[in-house]
């Protein structure tokens, strides 16, 4: 049975004691609370970012527009534009032992598609989770589920999952964090440069 995250900052080490290799990375969510006639478009974005937290480069930013980064270390499954349905909305594989050496954290972020014309925002979402399987076994290694209300955020930093040192030691941290901001203003924040 994996863990159960209930705050913001827990962390579970991914690699020591389970021999993580590959992992799928879960997340889902309800927009049961949504009753606007615009559809309600959650999208997984996760920034692949050197040792100052700044994404290597555009290629290194997996999302529904480019969904791997070069080494196929990440791999995004593709874009779902409504969220319905029970379990994981939107998915990525990750290859730990693919993930280049530069990598030394993965930023997990849920952005709102066109949030601010759509008149959206996570308050309107329940049920928000992160999780992460192990996909040799089966065995879901840990479940993050978001119990805030960000009422006026349009995006949402889920987690991260960084490299201890130098080593392949790679842990998840519970982040939990709220911006209002779309995934133009959060490329520039993590250092990429948009035209």
């Amino acid at each position: 049975m994996g863990v159960d995250l209930v705050k913001k900052g827990g962390r579970v080490n991914l690699t020591k004691g389970t021999n993580l290799k590959k992992g799928m990375l879960g997340l889902g969510w309800d927009t049961n609370r949504y009753q606007g006639s615009k559809d309600f478009d959650l999208d997984l974005v996760l920034f692949l970012c050197d040792k100052n937290k700044k994404c290597i480069d555009e290629d290194h930013i997996v999302f529904y527009n480019n969904l791997s980064d070069p080494a196929k270390s990440v791999v995004h499954s593709g874009d779902n534009r409504t969220g319905e349905g029970d379990g994981d909305d939107e998915t990525a594989t990750i290859d730990f032992t693919k993930i280049p050496e530069n990598v030394k954290s993965i930023i997990v972020v849920v952005t709102i598609h066109d949030a601010v014309n759509r008149n959206q925002n996570f308050g309107l979402v329940d049920n928000s989770f992160a999780r992460m399987v192990n996909m040799e076994t089966g065995e879901e290694i840990l479940r993050y589920e978001l119990g805030e209300d960000f009422s006026s955020q349009t995006a949402v930093v889920f987690a991260e999952i960084y490299r201890r040192d130098d080593s392949n030691d790679w842990k998840f941290r519970a982040v939990g964090e709220g911006y209002e901001k779309d995934l133009a203003e959060l490329c520039v924040e993590y250092g990429l440069t948009v035209n």
